[in-house]
Order: structure tokens, then sequence, then C-alpha cells
């Protein structure tokens, strides 16, 4: 049976506040073990990313939930970024209306017949405080009132379409044919948009399953055509393929559900032991989600506020693994490689362990390598998930205009292309 770790010890950690994370600063993320489950949906809508299109009836929704249960007053601010999600150099004025910094989360629900309670805060933009003005990257950082270091972060985009991107995504790629890798083309179609000069002012953008740490920026056209602008036989486009993401659900509080092992109750709070892992050595066809999570329980009725947190035991059956620490990723973990989703290793069992607090519902995961001596915190699955052509991802390319002069950048395009081979 699993040596499970003290619940003492789990609660310090999990509760334990402004704990620094090294997550990209891109990412929707919390920075405090008190806070979980931070989600940003546009329009309601579950799955899609988090681009709202600017102006109409559009909005932005962010939840999170406070474990500490007791009601904390949070004020939030937010910040326009640039296409790396660095703080672009305007006023406040010019991107938002209403005094930033200055509003509290006036929305909260404490969580209902939940072993381990809750609050579950939320909060929409544009609200009648704040509206947003242009388009661009919005960072929105949450502040217990009166601290100056934020608890958490949620980051979305507001698109004004003005160009269009097509993307072609191919394992046949220029290092590789049908091997490991995938590479993404796309071209940017400007037809009926003015511009001065296209392969210096626009500035692409492509992620792969949102995660940040792999993203390519910074490339130049490969072809100029009028009005278009090719991106194609790039290296830097180039992306490890990786294998379908591992799936496990906790629904039910009494009965295991998809790939969990076994659920016990300990000391007041609910546990789920997920089957033990194994790295994998061919590819597994798998209906997945490419890394993310739905919160629901059974009973899927008032799943922000009654679906209740489990202790979730996580092992990776295998020596030490060469190249760095291994991580347990995902949108569960903010697709960060904080130390908090680094995996301790049992030597006498010969596995890698971690354990979290995770609400209930429907996950995706991976174990990720990072190498210790590499700053840019670069995740590899080769060792623990393998790279394979035929692996189902997702691509974001993002299209940001600065102008000549310009302070900031716009974003005037995006597109999504799912690789099935």
């Amino acid at each position: 049976m699993l040596k499970t770790t003290s619940i003492f010890k789990i609660v310090v950690i999990c509760l334990a506040s402004m704990v620094s994370l090294t997550c990209s600063a891109q990412q929707t993320a919390s920075f405090s073990k008190s806070i979980k489950t931070v989600q940003v949906k546009v329009n309601g809508k579950w799955g899609e990313p988090p681009v709202m299109l600017k102006g109409g009836n559009n909005y932005v929704d962010i939840s999170f939930d406070d474990l500490q249960h007791d009601y904390e007053r949070y004020t939030y601010k937010i910040t326009h970024c640039d296409s790396e999600w660095n703080q672009s150099d305007i006023y406040e004025g010019d991107y938002m209306t209403g005094v930033n910094g200055a509003y509290r989360l006036e929305e909260y629900t404490q969580s209902l017949m939940t072993e381990m309670e809750y609050n579950h805060y939320t909060l929409r933009l544009p609200n009648e405080n704040v509206n947003l003005l242009i388009s661009g990257n919005y960072k929105v950082e949450f502040f217990i009132d009166g601290e100056d270091e934020p608890v958490a972060q949620a980051c979305f985009s507001i698109l004004e379409p003005s160009v269009g991107i097509d993307i072609e995504v191919s394992a046949n790629t220029d290092i590789d044919t049908y091997a490991s890798h995938q590479q993404v083309s796309f071209t940017i179609n400007y037809r009926n948009y003015s511009i001065n000069n296209p392969e210096t002012e626009f500035k692409p953008v492509v992620t792969q399953n949102r995660r940040w740490d792999t993203h390519a920026s910074g490339m130049t056209p490969t072809y100029i055509k009028s009005n278009e602008l090719i991106y194609s036989f790039n290296k830097s486009l180039i992306f490890d393929a990786g294998n379908e993401y591992r799936r496990f659900e906790i629904l039910d509080k009494l009965v295991p559900t998809m790939n969990i092992d076994k659920m016990y109750y300990e000391n007041g709070y609910y546990h789920a032991v997920v089957y033990a892992d194994k790295p994998r050595i061919n590819y597994l066809y798998d209906e997945d989600q490419d890394g993310r999570y739905y919160i629901r329980n059974n009973d899927d009725i008032d799943n922000d506020t009654e679906s209740d947190y489990f202790y979730t035991h996580f092992t990776l059956q295998s020596p030490l693994l060469p190249g760095g620490s291994v991580f347990l990723n995902g949108d569960l973990t903010d697709n960060s490689y904080d130390s908090y989703y680094q995996m301790d290793y049992n030597m006498i069992e010969h596995q890698y362990e971690i354990t979290l607090p995770l609400k209930q519902g429907s996950y995706n995961y991976q174990y990720v390598i990072v190498d210790d001596n590499n700053d840019n915190s670069i995740g590899s699955v080769a060792l623990t998930e393998g790279n394979y052509h035929q692996t189902e991802n997702e691509y974001y390319v993002y299209v940001y205009h600065r102008p000549f002069g310009e302070r900031y950048d716009r974003l005037v395009g995006f597109n999504k292309k799912t690789y099935k081979n």
C-alpha cells in the first residue's frame, strides 16, 4: 500500500501562503498554496482559448478557490502586456476605465457539503467598474487587501480580428520524417489591413497545448508575397510531438472512476490514488483534451461549490531518470515548473511520487523532465512520455502588430489548429 504523507504536512504545504512560483509570466497560475483551481473562461465556454473578441457583449469569467475558507478581502489589478507578456509601456487610462487596484472581489460562495471547506471567488470583466479599451494581452493579479504580492494571476487576450491566418501542421519536418516532431507553417493574409512594413511590424507567436515554455516567437517570414507573409521551413517552428496526455477522473466520493486505483478517507479528508504509471515506450492513442481539466462531480450539479478536494497521489515507477528533475505537468499544475509540482524520488520503492489537492473532475496530465542547469526551464517528455509523430496536439498562432512609434502590441489575428495524423 502506498505510504501517504502525514495530513499535517500536507495541510501545511497546501495552506502556506505567498510561496514564490517560477511559472512563466503569461500563465494563469496560483502564487499561494491556499489558492487553487484558477480558471479563465471566455463567454462561459469551457475548453476554448482565453481569447475574447473586442467589443460587443463578450466577457471573461475568472474564478478560483481559497482553501482557507474564511472570507478574505481580495483586490485585483489589471496590466496590459506585450506579445511576450511583459508590461506594456502605456498608461492605465490607455487600456482601461476605472481606478486600477481599487476594487474588491464581491462575488464569492462558500462550498457546500464538502470535507475540505473553501470559498469560491469569481470576477467578470468587463464589469460596472472596469472596461477594457484596447486589444492585446491582459494579466489580472489578485491581492489580499493591503498586501503587495499577488496570490494568483489570470491571463487572457483581447482580439480585434484584422488579418487572416492559415495554419498547417506536418510530421514531415526539416529534421526528421514521421518520427518524433511536428512542424508548423502558417500564412498571414493582410489584404484588407493597412500596414507599412508587415515583415517587421507583425509579431507572430506560436504555442503548443498552451505551454509557454516551448513557445516560438521572433521568427521572420520565409516568403513575402502581395498581402501575404508565409512562415514555413522554419526550425523554430518544429515542436516535440510528445504523446497523448494521461487521464483520470475523480467524480464520486466512494467509487473509484477512470484510472483511479483506490480511494479512502483519512483524518477528515478524501484521498485518491492514481494507478501507478511507468515511462512510455510507444505511442498510445487516446481521446485526450490536450492537457486540460474539467471540474465536475458525479451529480454534475453546482460543480464549482459542491465538488470536494481530494489529496491525489501520483507515482511514476522508474529508475532515476537522467537530465534533471521530474515534474507533474498539465493545466492542473498551471504548466509551470515550480518546486511545488516537482516529484520526490522514493529510493526504496524506486519511483517518483507527488501528492496534490485537486478538485473533483476530469484531468489530463503528463510527466516532464526539466534540466536543473537550464535557466530557460524548458520541459522534455522524451524519457517519460516519448515523442511520436501521431500525437494529436493543439497549436495556437497569435499575430500582434506594433506600428513604428507605437508603445503597445495590438492583437490583430488569432487561429488554432489541431493536428490529427
